[in-house]
């Protein structure tokens, strides 16, 4: 049965306050653990990170955070595949559990 409007954008509402909410956990843990979580944002490249997280160890990521059942956009996954030819650390986080681990084992 296909969604109406209405729901469809109920949907989207929904995901986008939970997305919000994993981000802010990203960032707390982050902040925790004496790193930084810059949002990032590129007018002229649509789909890059969410955030570029630089760690106390050296390390940075560019972080994409994503709510279960979210899906990378076409656009996403290319910034993510561009990522990767050029070496670059980059990650999708879809839960604090997720979060919890990058942090155990990057931070």
């Amino acid at each position: 049965m296909k969604k109406t409007f209405a729901q469809q954008l109920f949907s989207c509402i929904i995901r986008a306050m939970l997305e919000k909410q994993v981000e802010a956990y990203l960032i707390k843990r982050v902040k925790d653990v004496g790193g930084r979580a810059y949002k990032f944002t590129s007018p002229a490249h649509r789909g890059v990170a969410d955030r570029i997280v630089c760690l106390p160890n050296g390390s940075t990521w560019f972080v994409e955070v994503k709510t279960e059942g979210g899906r990378l956009s076409e656009l996403q996954k290319v910034f993510a595949a561009d990522m990767a030819k050029m070496n670059q650390k980059y990650t999708c986080l879809w839960n604090k559990e997720q979060i919890d681990e990058f942090i155990t084992n990057h931070a």
